[in-house]
């Protein structure tokens, strides 16, 4: 999984997959699907996670959907 594939997941289901320096692939994502700058406190706040998972949604349904087996 690509780290660009974490941050869909991450944004999608809230836990966290990418920490450190990573979490800016994160936050430019979620900026990105905003469509706005999106200050990390903001993150925590319910409506705005609920936000972040809605418009995260088809994304991580067509990553789950072109997922390859590996090993099956």
């Amino acid at each position: 999984m690509t780290k660009q594939e974490c941050a869909i997941v991450m944004a999608h289901t809230g836990i966290c997959m990418l920490a450190g320096e990573d979490f800016c692939i994160f936050h430019k994502y979620v900026e990105d699907i905003m469509g706005r700058p999106i200050y990390t406190h903001e993150m925590a706040c319910g409506a705005i996670a609920n936000e972040i998972k809605q418009k995260s949604k088809m994304d991580f349904i067509n990553l789950c959907r072109n997922a390859e087996s590996e090993g099956l």
